[in-house]
């Protein structure tokens, strides 16, 4: 097909261009379009693909063949436009709301309106300096494991002491709903009191509560839904059966034997060492690319992100996740179940990822530009190959006429201005676990 592009630089997002058809590419779908009628149709008095152009206009409609024939050019243009173009539409191409129809022996001509990504710039152009953890392991991450692996010994056992119920201790409970609280009723109920997902003010009220303490929790909350305030109230009888608090057994030389397996204390730790190092040989390479390019975004000087961009990174973040459920056959009911999410925090915590990564694919497409970063067609080969295709030339060629290969090529300008980061970040070595531990210390001194 043969067609022709002008356009002038975007503004605010949005890119106008004309595209042209040559009027041969037009005659060939229109005859294309009457012989597909032809055929899918029964025309009285003539053999099925053998109705003339007559009978088919006085029974279908002109307009409606010029129609058919309108779309099916569309459909093989607009993919050659967008790559001409090199552009990666946000949503649909526009034609408006009552694009002219083709006519035999003539080009056809229309106006397209693409929503593109912004132009944006940032404050600073050079490779941002980031912190890391060292390569090899240090004693605080050591610590960190070790008391990981404590933990996986730890039992709830009845306190003794007449005392009231704390942060970290699980309370058993006989709870009866009042008011909006019927997950929670039920006898012999067990309630980890530092768990997130319940109601705040419900661990509250546990709180300072003794072993056959009875008494009502209740509270009200006040939201606006169709632009009028309601209030709820939520509200239960607890009768607190049982207080019991974690009892996590030190690591002895008299224990490290039987319950972890070595002979001493000190082989346990160089174990641990070993573990941490090799898995920071993977990890590490990750991280650092997630820090470079999370510091760049924050050079953005764009202050806000058009919503039907971010709505578009929503959904591909959306896609793969749900395709990665797929491929474990994982529903993603059973992965909400099994997280103890609901549907709302699962869509909301997306969204909040889809904008951090909006901010951030903005800032590297940016930087690209300022590179002037180029991707041959080398590279996009390479990509191709990358992704273990069966047939690179058959996958290229698909990916070419459904206008998907700018898409291509923008993901590769992306992953070359990481590269740039990774190379370039000035990096700082810091022992972030030992740092945490001791603001942990002054927090609870």
């Amino acid at each position: 097909m043969k067609i022709t592009v002008t356009t002038e630089k975007p503004e605010s997002g949005l890119l106008v261009a004309t595209l042209t058809v040559d009027k041969k590419d037009v005659d060939a779908a229109i005859a294309k379009t009457y012989k597909d009628i032809a055929r899918r149709y029964a025309f009285q008095g003539f053999r099925r693909g053998r109705a003339p152009r007559p009978v088919i206009d006085g029974i279908v409609g002109r307009e409606a063949v010029l129609g058919d024939a309108t779309n099916t050019l569309m459909s093989e243009a607009e993919p050659l436009m967008i790559e001409q173009l090199d552009v990666v539409p946000i949503g649909n191409v526009d034609y408006g709301e009552d694009p002219a129809l083709v006519s035999e022996k003539s080009d056809y001509t229309i106006e397209a309106r693409i929503t593109v990504r912004p132009d944006v710039e940032l404050d600073s152009y050079d490779a941002p300096g980031i912190n890391m953890p060292p390569e090899e392991a240090t004693e605080a991450e050591i610590d960190r494991q070790v008391e990981l692996l404590r933990s996986y010994r730890t039992t709830f056992e009845d306190v003794e002491e007449d005392r009231g119920a704390q942060e970290d201790d699980m309370v058993l409970c006989d709870v009866e709903n009042i008011s909006n609280l019927r997950e929670y009723e039920g006898e012999n109920r067990m309630f980890a009191l530092n768990n997130e997902r319940l109601h705040k003010e419900f661990v509250d009220g546990l709180l300072g509560m003794k072993k056959d303490e009875e008494k009502e929790i209740s509270w009200n909350v006040e939201a606006e839904r169709d632009g009028e305030k309601h209030e709820a109230t939520f509200a239960a009888k607890v009768t607190v059966k049982a207080i019991r608090q974690a009892v996590t057994p030190e690591i002895t030389e008299e224990n490290v034997k039987d319950d972890y397996g070595f002979e001493t204390i000190d082989e346990l730790r160089e174990a641990v060492k070993e573990e941490i190092e090799e898995d920071k040989k993977t990890s590490l390479p990750q991280l650092k690319e997630d820090r470079v390019v999370e510091a760049i975004g924050e050079h953005l000087t764009l202050e806000e992100v058009p919503a039907a961009y971010t709505e578009q990174v929503f959904n591909e973040i959306a896609n793969q996740f749900l395709t990665q459920l797929q491929s474990q056959n994982l529903s993603l009911d059973m992965y909400l179940q099994s997280r103890g999410l609901s549907a709302d925090d699962f869509v909301s915590d997306l969204h909040e990822q889809a904008a951090e990564r909006a901010r951030q694919s903005l800032a590297l497409d940016a930087l690209a530009e300022h590179l002037q970063i180029e991707v041959s067609q080398d590279d996009v080969r390479a990509e191709f190959e990358r992704a273990g295709v069966p047939d690179v030339d058959a996958a290229m060629k698909e990916f070419l006429g459904e206008g998907r290969m700018p898409a291509v090529r923008e993901s590769i300008r992306r992953t070359k201005v990481v590269e740039w980061l990774v190379d370039n970040a000035e990096v700082t070595v810091v022992d972030e676990i030992a740092e945490q531990a001791e603001a942990d210390d002054e927090a609870t001194d």
